[in-house]
């Protein structure tokens, strides 16, 4: 299955609505085990996505990619910026000639964020949502379930990387914010395949 312009400029706005929406849980939820931030830093970074899209209308899937990952780069502080960035600079980079099967595209963002991250899955990172949610994709078998399989998942691990992981044992029984803006961007795209 590929995700055709349309439907992806359909995806990242509706991204773009759920952060907005879902400030405060994010910024409660990076207050247990970060700075508190999240949620503002990334409805900043939603902000900026929807300010690119007014000024220039995507007329391609690598355009609408590159664009999300410029804002979320230039506006979203801490590591989420460069991390969201990140995977979809790389997605954009793969879609310039030809479209990818939506489980590989999703991949190739997983991997850009273990690059950049310089982690893997359990973490306790959004990468315990993306690669999952690539897993499922590549099994046929993504829904709703394999989100809140992988948020409870991360909510049972101990953080390694980021600034949850001073809190070493701590950390265990929170859900990681990162790990549930990424649960936002798959609930998203769910929202869009099933239409």
């Amino acid at each position: 299955m590929k995700l055709e312009l349309v439907d992806a400029k359909k995806w990242i706005t509706l991204f773009v609505e759920k952060l907005e929406s879902n400030q405060t849980t994010l910024n409660e939820l990076d207050t247990a085990i970060g700075d508190g931030d999240h949620g503002t830093n990334m409805k900043r970074g939603a902000e900026a996505v929807t300010a690119a899209f007014e000024k220039k209308d995507p007329e391609a899937l690598a355009d609408l990619y590159k664009a999300t990952a410029f804002a979320m780069i230039q506006k979203v502080g801490g590591a989420s910026g460069p991390l969201y960035g990140t995977a979809f600079l790389d997605m954009s980079k793969a879609v310039k000639t030809d479209n990818l099967e939506l489980a590989d595209l999703i991949q190739i963002g997983t991997d850009g964020l273990k690059r950049r991250g310089e982690s893997d899955t359990g973490m306790k990172t959004m990468i315990d949502v993306w690669q999952p949610v690539s897993d499922a994709l590549k099994a046929d078998k993504f829904d709703q379930s394999v989100i809140d399989s992988a948020l409870e998942n991360v909510k049972g691990l101990v953080a390694t990387k980021g600034r949850a992981s001073y809190l070493e044992e701590k950390s265990k029984g929170h859900i990681d914010p990162g790990a549930q803006s990424s649960a936002y961007l798959f609930e998203s795209l769910i929202e869009v395949l099933g239409e």
